[in-house]
């Protein structure tokens, strides 16, 4: 396996349930702060923990976009505006050319609150409201059309939907994009927020738990649903000399079940597996682990046995879902911008919830937080129909 092109991260950025911004979200993680709380989200009424936004409601759009108006696409307005990643992508436009940056972002279910809504507003002839009859805010790519539109690009864009890996698996084709000569830069990102189909489907699914996620807990009941932005800025060459890269992705397709991981946790292994070759790493080499960690019965007790099983008891693994929800196709950056903070600050987040461990996790997956100099990160992201995504990042 070919190594990867270590593509510096010029400037990334997450808005969550914890606040806006990579500042909110750091200081919740190190003062233990979750962000979920109890459903209030409306035309929904189930008894479950969520991890809402506040604010989007509000969010007003630029008059030229006001075409792709939805929840969706003002979260990802809301988050392009934190930390000052709208100028980092400006001045890659200035400086490279706007065709030649891409715009790869992922989300699992795009813009279909708007869909829920005009199915809502049905007129007596079964048309949907004036107002809502724009079909770019009704299709999988109405992120990516409105993300790359958003920031004046005209290089490549692509929406990749592979559920819960979708903002993970942005980074690997981001790489291949720019490994290709497709372009010299890419935005990658993900934003998904809450609606009726995610809340009641995954309720179906009989995942959902009635109180805030217990990630590896021995008594976890299953997941609290949340909603979030990220992105980040991948460049060519060393126009960023100081920035994290990334090091190597590995992913793996294997079709076990619709949404129950493969029992032995093949394709997760497979996964981080070839994350860690295409970095040139071994396992050893990795000081802190995002897991995938949803607290669900079977994909907690699977991932535990693989990284059980492929990593040294020495390493510091832990779920942030306590703090945020799962957020779904928006998963993968969030946890990538809380792996590229343990690389920056030397913070290793604990898993909040997290208080008798279910007897199958080894001594990697850690309840407390640490402080330790972190020189190469991980963050593990797995989708339903076995779509799984694994990522390495470090310093030049």
């Amino acid at each position: 396996m070919s190594a990867t092109t270590p593509f510096a991260i010029a400037a990334h950025t997450a808005t969550c349930a914890t606040g806006s911004g990579r500042a909110a979200l750091r200081a919740a993680l190190r003062d233990g702060r979750s962000g979920l709380r109890r459903n209030d989200f409306p035309h929904t009424a189930l008894a479950t923990w969520i991890g809402r936004v506040d604010g989007v409601e509000d969010v007003a759009l630029p008059a030229p976009l006001a075409g792709w108006d939805c929840r969706n696409n003002r979260l990802a307005w809301l988050g392009l505006q934190q930390d000052g990643f709208l100028d980092a992508v400006a001045a890659a436009r200035a400086r490279l050319g706007a065709a030649r940056v891409a715009t790869v972002v992922g989300t699992s279910t795009s813009s279909i609150g708007a869909t829920e809504e005009a199915y809502r507003r049905l007129d007596a002839e079964a048309r949907f409201p004036d107002e809502l009859a724009r079909p770019i805010v009704h299709t999988p790519h109405s992120l990516g059309d409105f993300v790359q539109r958003a920031l004046a690009l005209e290089g490549p864009a692509v929406t990749v939907a592979t559920a819960c890996s979708s903002s993970a698996k942005v980074f690997a084709q981001a790489a291949r994009l720019l490994d290709a000569g497709f372009a010299d830069a890419a935005v990658v990102g993900g934003v998904d927020t809450l609606c009726g189909s995610v809340l009641y489907g995954f309720n179906a699914l009989e995942l959902v738990a009635a109180e805030p996620c217990r990630p590896f807990d021995a008594a976890r009941r299953g997941l609290s649903l949340g909603e979030a932005a990220g992105f980040a800025l991948l460049v060519r060459g060393d126009v960023a000399p100081d920035a994290p890269r990334l090091l190597g992705y590995g992913e793996s397709s294997d079709a076990h079940h619709m949404s129950a991981p493969h029992p032995d946790g093949l394709g997760a292994r497979l996964a981080m597996q070839a994350a860690l070759d295409r970095a040139g790493l071994a396992a050893g080499d990795i000081d802190y682990l995002n897991l995938h960690g949803t607290a669900t019965p079977a994909n907690d007790r699977v991932e535990a046995a693989v990284v059980a099983a492929l990593f040294p008891d020495t390493l510091h693994a832990s779920s942030t879902k306590g703090w945020t929800g799962h957020t779904l196709g928006a998963a993968g950056i969030l946890e990538a911008v809380v792996a590229l903070g343990a690389i920056e600050h030397g913070e290793l987040p604990g898993t909040l919830g997290l208080e008798t461990p279910d007897p199958v996790c080894g001594p990697q997956i850690r309840r407390e937080p640490a402080a330790r100099p972190v020189r190469h990160a991980m963050s593990t992201s797995f989708g339903f129909g076995g779509n799984n995504c694994a990522l390495v990042f470090g310093r030049a």
